[in-house]
């Protein structure tokens, strides 16, 4: 069993700050990839930022310069830094991995339970 446990969130004025955090925990081998997707009301989940376990990092074209996303490969976390928000930024967002079990060969896409971000004009 795999669990990813998101924290961080919550209401910010636009031009403020937020940190995300996701740790994986449970009977993990390996995490592959690590990750953040957004889901605004009425729309479709969309990527953020991705960053392997190597550190190579890619961003979505809507948060490059302003989202900051970083790992610890020897806590399983990875964390997504928001600078200069903005009220389009309002979304819940999901932290994702793919993680090899203890249990199986095979590499499975787990979700975190998903933190509310909202940014105020």
């Amino acid at each position: 069993q795999v669990q990813l446990v998101e924290s961080g969130g919550g209401l910010v004025q636009a031009g403020g700050s937020l940190r995300l955090s996701c740790a994986a925990s449970g009977s993990i081998f390996s995490v592959n990839a690590m990750g953040w997707h957004r889901q605004a009301p009425g729309k479709q989940r969309v990527l953020v930022a991705t960053i392997t376990s190597g550190g190579a990092t890619n961003y979505a074209d809507s948060v490059k310069g302003r989202f900051t996303i970083s790992r610890d490969n020897a806590k399983n976390t990875v964390s997504l830094q928001m600078n200069s928000l903005k009220p389009e930024d309002t979304a819940v967002y999901y932290c994702a991995a793919e993680v090899r079990s203890t249990t199986s060969f095979y590499v499975r896409h787990y979700w975190g339970q998903g933190s509310q971000v909202t940014v105020s004009s």
